[in-house]
């Protein structure tokens, strides 16, 4: 059966020789310099990610009907992708597999029977489990989102997890009102950066609740400066003082952990009668615990969220809408990300300051200069 292409930007001897190695191609950017291979970060089996993961090279599929090439421009480093390799989340690829969940990649060529997607668009992975810690892949269109590209590669690499997780922490849990307070642990992670900022432009005040650290000075005033209400280390939380502290504010109709254990515990028992706690992570790997008397006599809701979850229960276009409301805030600076940039053969650098405890950055690693 004969078939019609239409590629733009080729010589006419590439184009023969193109459509010659891979007839499904439709349209592609500067098609003699697309890649054959892929450096990738890469475990073969699941243990601790330092000893696990390794840069490799690995050749590329062929473009076919339905396939998008797409060259990754940024990729961050979150708890959860170590968590993939160690092999304790619920769920992820099989070893082998490429590490990340979140990138953000330009699209180099698309297969003859794509439609939603361009040469040039920037795309996220649609679901977890994409395998972003690489310069290239081939991957089904349905496995990707487009998105918009006014704002940098690396905030765009990562918009879609932690903005996205504060996003749904402040609406899906309490009817919030300008002067209500809320109270949260891990407070200096990029989901608790986050819920700052949004939590700040509604009028709502912020516990926030941090460790210890060498800099705490020049932290709080940071945290202060982006809306932050009131800064507290974990060792005061649950201590006479802190109630003093507190005294004078409304209680908190929202308590969010991440961290677990007596910290958990502690924010429930200063709670709001009728409030919620949500779970969202277990730094700490402690477990929850709240006394009956909390369940009991002041209501006190017990809440998890997962995003991932949550993206499994909703439509890609309250998906997508999520994520432009979160990309619309940052492009307009109302909502702030703060980034290390490493570059991919750096990996072993980002690794070591992600799993470090006190950092205020999220490692990005960068495929492009």
């Amino acid at each position: 059966m004969k078939r019609t292409f239409t590629i733009t930007g080729v010589a006419p001897r590439t184009l023969t020789r193109s459509l010659q190695a891979n007839p499904v191609v439709l349209s592609a950017r500067l098609f003699a310099t697309l890649p054959s291979e892929a450096k990738v970060i890469k475990y073969h089996a699941t243990g601790q990610p330092e000893k696990v993961l390794k840069l490799e090279t690995e050749k590329l599929p062929q473009v076919g009907d339905n396939d998008v090439l797409v060259g990754f421009l940024a990729a961050p480093i979150n708890p959860a992708d170590l968590n993939m390799v160690e092999g304790v989340y619920p769920i992820g690829p099989k070893a082998p597999a490429v590490g990340g969940n979140e990138g953000v990649a330009e699209v180099l060529a698309v297969g003859s029977k794509v439609k939603g997607i361009a040469v040039d668009d920037w795309v996220i992975p649609a679901k977890p489990g994409f395998g972003t810690w690489r310069t290239h892949a081939v991957a089904p269109e349905s496995s990707l989102l487009k998105v918009k590209k006014d704002i940098k590669p690396e905030y765009a690499a990562a918009i879609a997890v932690n903005p996205c997780t504060a996003y749904r922490l402040l609406n899906d849990f309490a009817d919030l009102k300008p002067g209500d307070v809320i109270i949260q642990n891990g407070a200096n992670s990029a989901v608790g950066q986050a819920v700052i900022q949004l939590a700040a432009q509604r009028e709502v005040k912020t516990i926030n609740i941090i460790r210890d650290r060498p800099d705490l000075g020049d932290t709080v005033e940071r945290m202060k400066s982006y809306g932050a209400y009131m800064v507290v280390t974990e060792d005061k939380l649950g201590t006479p003082a802190f109630h003093r502290l507190i005294s004078d504010l409304p209680k908190p109709k929202l308590g969010l952990n991440c961290v677990g254990g007596t910290s958990a515990t502690e924010i429930a028992r200063v709670l709001e009668k009728d409030s919620t706690l949500v779970t969202y992570g277990g730094m700490s790997r402690k477990p929850v615990q709240v006394p009956t008397s909390l369940l009991i006599f002041r209501n006190i809701q017990l809440r998890g969220f997962w995003l991932s979850r949550w993206v499994e229960e909703h439509s890609a276009e309250e998906r997508l809408a999520m994520i432009n409301t979160c990309w619309d805030l940052v492009k307009s600076k109302r909502l702030r990300m703060w980034a290390e940039r490493y570059p991919l053969e750096d990996f072993a650098a980002a690794l070591n300051r992600t799993t470090q405890a006190q950092r205020n950055r999220k490692a990005i690693l960068v495929m492009k200069p």
